[in-house]
């Protein structure tokens, strides 16, 4: 199944309460890391499938819930403060995991890709939503003990 990065990030947008960098990062972080391990249907047939431990309580997090349908109610969702602007997803089927780190050097890229635009933000967001996933993410193939 292909993921439409449009119509999820404006259902992203909705939930959150708002359109911002965190909410395109988050999207297309949930859409690379569930294509990895090759969940199709998160909210659907996957849904008993899926475990996603997220590493910053921010925007991002919000379009990750959005995305994947996991919430912290469901036990699907898993917090750990590292203060990254990372996920990882893991296919309890396969036990395949990836987790995907946001570059930092993602955000001078957004500038500079950008920079006829004088808000940072809405520079940041414009760039997030073309960039390429190896200027935006580092994905490494993770083990993951679940109990």
């Amino acid at each position: 199944m292909a993921y439409n990065f449009d119509l999820l990030l404006g259902e992203s947008a909705r939930v959150h309460g708002h359109l911002c960098a965190g909410q395109v990062l988050g999207v297309r972080m949930s859409i690379l890391g569930l294509t990895m391990i090759g969940i199709d249907d998160p909210k659907g047939q996957d849904r008993k499938n899926l475990l996603v431990y997220v590493e910053i309580d921010r925007c991002a997090t919000d379009a990750i819930t959005s995305v994947t349908g996991c919430t912290l109610g469901h036990r699907t969702l898993k917090y750990v403060d590292y203060g990254k602007m990372a996920a990882t997803f893991l296919n309890l089927r396969t036990n395949h995991a990836v987790r995907v780190l946001a570059l930092e050097e993602a955000r001078e890229t957004a500038k500079n890709r950008f920079p006829h635009i004088e808000d940072q933000m809405q520079a940041q967001c414009d760039a997030y939503k073309v960039m390429a996933d190896e200027e935006l993410f580092r994905c490494m193939e993770v083990s993951l003990n679940v109990r």
